[in-house]
């Protein structure tokens, strides 16, 4: 019961007057019939860290738009209808999106540089649920749902409506990874894509907390101050359970008036109201299922097909929100953070330690299993480690010093867990950028030699 009313509660908070966004909400309904149709492939990887490659595509069939309004009337654009109808448009506004005050214009104007035919680049950043990692939920076989992926869906929709135009799509989601470690590789993953637009998935993998509040800002405006700044829009998964850091990101959201969808709102509904399960919406708790998924991809076709239909309504260009200028929400400490790998950096010292180039995706990195150290100069204001979490091999324990002073302890140890990892941590954090002396050694009280160093994060 506590737990089902701090889930009303949420809901009400972001249907609210908060930052005059919010409208009530009902949950209402009975289950919907899917409406299946083909789609351009599937998605299922599994939860290993590798994020797919670009790619480029067109599609046939797209909704007629030739023709022009009459002089002083708005023209109203045929859709491309979503694959399912699992969501109501009245859930839609009051569940999904309760949030009129945010703006649409920087999404409306990729829309029209699409509908002019100009390429356009669609990017999505995330964890696992992003990559591709999709689970059996207990309702999937009866649905007769296609297997595939909300990002692929996210694609599809710019590729069926504008089937003459060249989209690029990147998808740098990363299993087990949050925004920490998200902020400090946008610039590789994304950005060097020069992207248009770019959707934002953290929020399952991110704690509800001030920490990954501010990671989650430092990427979104490392995005939005670009001199090509990309449209953002934000996406708040959750576990099936309600775990969520929707809480946080959502007052970021707020600050720069972004897009933001909610899929926990939504299940939160539908659960409370008995309309699905859990074990309907995800066969580990963690991971939609092929339903969620589904879900997932019509709530953002629903969304897209909406600023679509009204495209004439933005006739004004997108300014570059007051908020980006004025002081941000948190402190802007991650805004140049990069990553450094064996190609980056040549150790001061090493021994025990050997280059690796099998812990996909993290190639060109420094492993041992033996009594290991190793020794890096670098300059930064933040340093966090980028080391391997191990289930089946003889995980150690290892001590960072910076400057010849211990800082503290990182345990490669992760047996019993659901698989080895890249798991990201910060261990340092000043307010001056200057040169510093990393030394990475066994402890001495440690059973156990495996570890591995995949990347530096820096932050100057």
């Amino acid at each position: 019961m506590v737990k089902k009313l701090l889930k009303l509660a949420f809901i009400s908070l972001i249907s609210a007057s908060l930052l005059s966004c919010g409208r009530s909400s009902d949950g209402t309904g009975s289950k919907s019939t899917p409406s299946p149709k083909p789609s351009a492939g599937t998605s299922d990887s599994g939860n290993s860290q590798a994020p797919a490659a670009s790619d480029s595509d067109t599609t046939a069939a797209a909704p007629d738009n030739s023709s022009d309004s009459a002089a002083g009337t708005i023209k109203t654009r045929d859709t491309v209808a979503a694959k399912t109808d699992f969501i109501s448009d009245e859930e839609m506004t009051s569940i999904v999106s309760p949030w009129p005050s945010c703006d649409n214009a920087a999404l409306a104007a990729v829309m029209k540089k699409a509908e002019k035919g100009e390429k356009v680049t669609i990017a999505c950043i995330g964890g696992s649920i992003t990559q591709g990692t999709i689970t059996t939920g207990s309702s999937d076989a009866a649905l007769g749902l296609e297997r595939n992926c909300y990002a692929n869906i996210f694609f599809d929709w710019w590729k069926s409506t504008f089937p003459n135009t060249e989209i690029v799509t990147v998808n740098a989601g990363i299993g087990a990874t949050d925004s920490y470690l998200g902020v400090h590789r946008v610039e590789a993953d994304v950005l060097s894509y020069n992207p248009d637009l770019v959707l934002i998935e953290f929020s399952v993998n991110d704690e509800n907390d001030i920490y990954h509040k501010r990671t989650y800002e430092n990427l979104v405006r490392k995005l939005l101050i670009r001199d090509n700044a990309p449209a953002a829009m934000l996406l708040f998964m959750a576990q099936s359970n309600g775990a969520t850091a929707q809480n946080q990101h959502q007052l970021v959201g707020f600050n720069y008036k972004l897009p933001m969808v909610s899929y926990y709102a939504l299940i939160t509904s539908w659960l409370d109201n008995n309309r699905y399960t859990e074990k309907e919406l995800s066969g580990d708790v963690t991971h939609p299922s092929v339903l969620g998924h589904a879900v997932v991809g019509e709530i953002l076709w629903k969304y897209l097909n909406k600023v679509y239909a009204s495209l004439d309504e933005y006739t004004s260009p997108y300014e570059v929100p007051a908020s980006l200028v004025n002081k941000p929400l948190t402190k802007e400490i991650y805004i140049n953070a990069s990553l450094l790998s064996a190609k980056d950096i040549t150790p001061d010292s090493i021994e025990g330690f050997e280059l690796t180039n099998n812990l996909s995706p993290w190639s060109d990195s420094w492993e041992t299993n033996t009594d290991g150290s190793i020794t890096f100069t670098a300059e930064f204001r933040n340093l966090g480690l980028l080391y391997r979490k191990y289930v089946n091999v003889n995980p150690g324990k290892y001590d960072v010093y910076i400057d010849g002073e211990f800082i503290k302890s990182l345990d490669s140890d992760f047996k019993g867990g659901w698989g080895s990892y890249a798991y990201s941590e910060e261990v340092f954090t000043s307010d001056k950028s200057t040169s510093h002396t990393v030394e990475i050694r066994k402890n001495p009280d440690s059973a156990g030699a495996d570890f591995a160093v995949n990347r530096l994060m820096i932050s100057k």
